[in-house]
């Protein structure tokens, strides 16, 4: 079984911001939905083997949460930026709504929903680009994006799925919990 739990709330989520890989906190809220999900799952009564989420700290933080709910202790949490959210480029940290009422809302609505148009690229001065965070530095420059389309996101974690959690599922691996996974085509 795999069990996805996107991140509680953000305070770019509250405030209409594009959020991808800025690395944000939770608001209370977020703290809220993310013990929420912990309770569900405790309900449920099961043992969970494995847990993935993605660099960021508001993915971190949710999973966090639902181990202490699950009361779980000593159990590792596998950090992958591949898991990391769909990057906006030079949307991050801007409002929707201004960006509908300065480019339109059709234009808005192509950057956040086509599947192979990429947002506008992030320059390398941005204050948020990956570049300029510690977590991404064993990376390769050259896979660290400056923007991404649904499927460039897709192309990402893809293969990380298939490669890192898929196996365990063939394994009959009770339960996996993945944190932060906003988007995947088609069902696992």
């Amino acid at each position: 079984y795999l069990i996805l739990v996107r991140h509680g709330q953000s305070k770019w989520n509250l405030e209409k911001r594009f959020t991808g890989w800025a690395d944000i906190q939770l608001t209370e809220k977020g703290k809220l939905e993310a013990k929420e999900s912990g309770i569900m799952i405790r309900k449920l009564n099961i043992n969970i083997d494995s847990f993935y989420t993605s660099f960021q700290k508001r993915a971190i933080d949710t999973m966090e949460i639902i181990t202490k709910v699950l009361a779980i202790k000593n159990k590792k949490i596998n950090n992958f930026w591949e898991l990391n959210e769909r990057h906006y480029g030079a949307l991050t940290g801007l409002n929707k709504d201004e960006m509908k009422k300065k480019y339109g809302e059709k234009k808005v609505f192509i950057w956040r929903r086509s599947w192979n148009v990429f947002p506008p690229p992030m320059k390398f001065d941005h204050p948020y680009h990956p570049l300029k965070n510690k977590k991404y530095s064993l990376i390769p420059k050259s896979k660290i994006p400056s923007s991404e389309s649904l499927h460039s996101t897709y192309n990402r974690v893809m293969p990380f799925f298939e490669k890192n959690i898929q196996p365990l599922l063939k394994k009959k691996t009770k339960y996996i919990n993945c944190c932060s996974w906003k988007f995947i085509k088609g069902s696992v």
